[in-house]
């Protein structure tokens, strides 16, 4: 969504949650919707089967991650399980100073950081209907062997109550019916 008028700024919505509550659908569907900008991460990490280049992550190398981070070109950066990651800062800037919404898929350390750096932001932390549903949809991914699997759902638990205590959340919400999770943001989002 542009907005008009020389001092209408962007904004910068924060999605987050832990692995398989449906972060990446919720974003894109919100892309489509608003319309809004999706800020594609930088990472380390080698492409999974049916990523892209570009689409779902800028992969390159550590020596251009620590660049990119040591040269303030990173809005926000993280390690995750043993791979780095984080935000290009100039999207997000150009994307607010143009007016346009901004969709960021993080973590909460990443949350934490932008909010530092972009106060206004609207930040938002999804969680699995139940702790089955959310299994089910990291397997049927089938991206990740077993063992990752166990740890993604052991770390579960322990990052909602680490978002509830960080304070750097205006929304919870369980994703339990999509269409309703994306409508519920969508609206949260347009309505300022």
């Amino acid at each position: 969504m542009a907005v008009t008028g020389d001092n209408k700024r962007g904004k910068v919505v924060i999605i987050s949650g832990p692995s398989g509550v449906g972060k990446s659908t919720v974003c894109h569907r919100l892309c489509e919707s608003i319309p809004a900008r999706f800020s594609v991460s930088v990472t380390t990490r080698p492409p999974r089967p049916g990523e892209a280049s570009a689409r779902d992550y800028h992969y390159i190398s550590h020596d251009e991650f620590a660049s990119l981070r040591d040269n303030g070109g990173l809005l926000e950066f993280a390690e995750v399980y043993g791979n780095m990651y984080g935000t290009p800062a100039a999207p997000v800037r150009e994307a607010i100073a143009t007016g346009e919404v901004s969709i960021l898929e993080i973590d909460i350390n990443g949350c934490i950081q932008v909010r530092k750096a972009i106060p206004e932001t609207k930040t938002f932390f999804m969680m699995p209907p139940s702790p089955d549903e959310q299994r089910r949809r990291i397997e049927d991914r089938k991206t990740d062997p077993a063992d990752a699997i166990r740890e993604r759902l052991s770390k579960a638990d322990g990052e909602t109550r680490y978002a509830m205590d960080a304070g750097c959340y205006d929304v919870f919400i369980i994703n339990d019916d999509l269409d309703e999770t994306v409508q519920r943001i969508r609206d949260s989002i347009l309505k300022e």
